[in-house]
């Protein structure tokens, strides 16, 4: 089982970015099956849960994204997505995907979003 991010970069203030995990190695049962979400850990600070989504597509944002912030999931590609739209510097950061399954949690290595001002 794996969990790759991809799809960060450097992004202006206002800009948006859309970060992609793949879940290779889950079959696909589980994977419907199973929570998704994704966390960022900014320089300095602990890691912190961004936006979360069931296996029923039940979303949960923390307060600083809701509403610019959207978590979706393709249950037949095994894929997560998170739009980030009027992004701000203070969500700069490495961004990692989380994926249950198998009775634990996958983590990816993390992708870096960078937000200049």
């Amino acid at each position: 089982v794996q969990v790759v991010e991809s799809g960060g970069g450097l992004v202006q203030a206002g800009g948006s970015l859309r970060l992609s995990c793949k879940a290779n190695g889950f079959i696909t049962s589980v994977f419907n099956a199973n929570p998704m979400a994704w966390y960022r850990q900014a320089p300095g600070k602990q890691r912190e849960l961004v936006a979360e989504i069931t296996s029923d597509r039940v979303t949960n944002y923390s307060g600083s994204v809701k509403g610019r912030f959207t978590i979706s999931r393709d249950n037949a590609k095994k894929m997560v997505y998170l739009e980030m739209n009027s992004l701000k510097s203070e969500d700069t950061g490495v961004y990692y995907c989380n994926a249950a399954g198998y009775g634990t949690n996958y983590w990816g290595q993390g992708t870096q979003v960078t937000v200049s001002s």
